[in-house]
Parts: structure tokens; C-alpha cells; sequence
């Protein structure tokens, strides 16, 4: 597990945005277009292709409390999913957070 956790680790620290997804999901998608309105700066995993998938997930709900995605993370730290991206699009808190 400290593999996958310093991989997942260094990912979410390594820019302004980062978006643990899997390419087919359409929540990753929502979120990820609503990011992109903000910001260039997004660094996206697409962990379906990844062999180690599960110990990913596994990690991630340790990490923040549930192994779905997307898991956002600005500035390294854990924000929400779509659901709480779209929410903080639509209070104009993500324009506060990523402007």
C-alpha cells in the first residue's frame, strides 16, 4: 500500500487540479468540463487503465472517505466529486478557490 500511496500522493501534489477519474464515467467527465472552465492547469488519472485500480480505490477511501470518482483536489487537497464540484460552480465558490 505505501506505493500506491506515495503514487496517488505525488499525483495530487503535483498540480493546482488534480482529478483521479476513469475515462467511461460520466460524473468524471461533468466534473472535469466544469474545471477546465477555470483552469489549464489539471493533471487527470484515468485509473481504469491502471493495473493497480482496486488498490487505488482502496487508498482513496482512506485517503477521503469513499473509493469513487472523480476524488478532485485542488492545491493537494481533497474537495469532493461532481456533486460538490457542480455545487461550488454554481455558489461561485470554484471561481473564489481556483481564480
Amino acid at each position: 500500500m505505501a506505493g500506491i500511496q506515495q503514487k496517488v500522493d505525488e499525483k495530487v501534489n503535483s498540480r493546482k487540479v488534480y482529478v483521479i477519474s476513469k475515462s467511461y464515467c460520466p460524473f468524471c467527465k461533468q466534473a472535469k468540463d466544469i474545471l477546465k472552465k477555470y483552469t489549464e492547469d489539471i493533471g487527470v488519472w484515468e485509473i481504469d487503465s491502471a493495473n493497480d485500480m482496486k488498490a487505488i480505490q482502496k487508498y482513496l477511501e482512506t485517503k477521503t472517505g469513499a473509493s469513487s470518482v472523480p476524488r478532485v483536489f485542488i492545491n493537494g487537497e481533497f474537495i469532493g466529486g461532481c456533486d460538490k464540484i457542480k455545487s461550488l460552480h454554481s455558489s461561485k465558490e470554484l471561481q473564489k478557490m481556483l481564480g
